[in-house]
C-alpha cells in the first residue's frame, strides 16, 4: 500500500526524512543512496510547506530488475507552478535560492511534475546504483480506509517479453476478510498469469470460495490488443490523448454469484494508458480536464486521480499502465 505522510508543519519534514530513509534501509539501499532517499524526501516536504502551506507525501516501495526501489510523491492542492521554470537552478518563488527541484531532479533516476491551477503533484523515484528500473511505466495508488493495516483491493502485474497481465481485485468490504479474499485470489492468478483471462477468473474463483469474495477484473496485453474480463465494479478504460475507451464487466461476484467470465478483446494502436481502479475511485473524471497529464508518468496520473476523485468511504487502488514498447 501507499503510505500517507501529511507535510502541515516544520516538525513534520523531519518525520518524512525518517520514514523515507527507513524504507530505504529495508530496501537495501546503501548508507549513501538512502541518503540520497532522505535528501529527497527533505526536499520535498519542505516545498510543500513554502509553496502550498500543506500537502502530503506518498511513499511507495517500487518493484525493479533486480530488488525495489523507492517512489516518493508530493501532492497538494496549492497554487501550482511552472515546472519547466521552475526546474531552472536560481528560480524561485519562495524567496529561496531556487535549488530545489533542480537538485531533486539531480537525485532521482526518474523525476516528473504535473502542476496547475487545481495543485501539483511532484513524482520522484529512486533505486539503489546497481539496480535498474523495470522497462514498464506503470503506477498504482493504493489506500486503505481510515489507514487500515489490512486492505481488501489487491493488484498484480506480470510481464514476459512484450506481454503484460494486470489483475485488480476488491474483495467485498474491508479489514482483514476483505483481504483474505482479494490474497486468495490474487494467488490463483499469479500461478498462470499469462493464461486467458476466463480461465484465470475460474481459477480465482474458485480460490475465493469460502471467502467473502469480491470483485476483479484482468487485462491481458500484447502487441495490438488488450483482452480484458471484469466480473463485478471494477472500472476499467484505454485513453489516448483524444479519447477514452471503457471496458466493460459483467455483474457478479467472484468466489459467489459467479457464472461464466467472458473477454472482449480491444485494438491498441501506438500508445495508450490501461487504467483500472477500485469503485473507492468515483468513476466521473476525464484526464482531457488535465491538460498534458495524459504525457506524464502513470504514477502522477494515479496520484492525481485519487487525489480528486477518492470517494473516501472504502479502500481505494489506481493502476495506470501506459501500454507501449517493453523492452527486454
Amino acid at each position: 500500500m501507499t503510505t500517507v505522510l501529511p507535510i502541515e508543519d516544520e516538525s513534520q519534514v523531519g518525520h518524512a526524512r525518517r520514514v523515507a530513509q527507513s524504507l530505504a534501509v529495508g530496501c537495501a539501499f546503501d548508507e549513501t543512496d538512502a541518503g540520497r532517499v532522505a535528501l529527497v524526501a527533505t526536499e520535498l516536504a519542505t516545498n510543500l510547506l513554502k509553496h502550498a502551506q500543506h500537502g502530503a507525501l506518498h511513499l511507495r516501495r517500487i518493484p525493479a530488475k533486480s530488488g525495489q526501489g523507492i517512489e516518493l510523491i508530493a501532492i497538494d492542492r496549492g497554487p501550482g507552478f511552472n515546472p519547466n521554470e521552475c526546474l531552472a537552478d536560481g528560480f524561485s518563488t519562495g524567496g529561496t535560492q531556487g535549488t530545489g527541484l533542480g537538485a531533486l531532479m539531480r537525485q532521482a533516476q526518474l523525476f516528473d511534475i504535473h502542476s496547475d491551477s487545481r495543485g501539483s503533484v511532484v513524482l520522484a523515484q529512486l533505486y539503489p546504483r546497481h539496480v535498474s528500473a523495470l522497462p514498464l511505466r506503470f503506477g498504482v495508488s493504493q489506500h486503505s480506509l481510515k489507514n487500515d493495516p489490512a486492505c481488501g483491493d489487491v493488484w498484480h502485474v506480470a510481464m514476459d517479453g512484450p506481454r503484460l497481465s494486470a489483475l485488480v481485485i476488491d474483495g467485498i468490504g474491508h479489514g482483514e476478510d476483505a483481504e483474505e479474499a482479494g490474497l486468495a485470489g490474487a494467488a490463483a492468478f499469479a500461478e498462470d498469469p499469462f493464461a486467458d483471462p476466463t480461465t484465470s477468473m475460474l481459477d480465482m474463483h474458485r480460490a475465493m470460495t469460502g471467502t467473502r469474495g469480491g470483485a476483479a477484473a484482468i487485462a491481458l496485453y500484447d502487441v495490438g490488443k488488450v483482452r480484458f474480463a471484469g466480473i463485478g465494479n471494477i472500472g476499467a478504460c484505454l485513453l489516448t490523448p483524444e479519447k477514452s475507451r471503457g471496458l466493460a464487466s459483467h455483474p457478479g461476484i467472484v468466489g459467489s454469484q459467479f457464472r461464466k467470465a467472458v473477454a472482449f478483446d480491444y485494438p491498441v494502436d501506438g500508445q495508450q494508458l490501461l487504467i483500472m481502479y477500485s469503485d473507492g475511485l468515483q468513476s466521473r473524471w476525464d484526464l482531457r480536464d488535465y491538460p498534458g497529464l495524459v504525457h506524464r508518468h502513470p504514477a502522477i496520473i494515479a496520484a492525481l486521480l485519487h487525489r480528486d476523485f477518492c470517494r473516501g468511504r472504502d479502500d481505494v487502488t489506481v493502476m495506470v499502465i501506459a501500454l507501449e514498447e517493453l523492452g527486454d
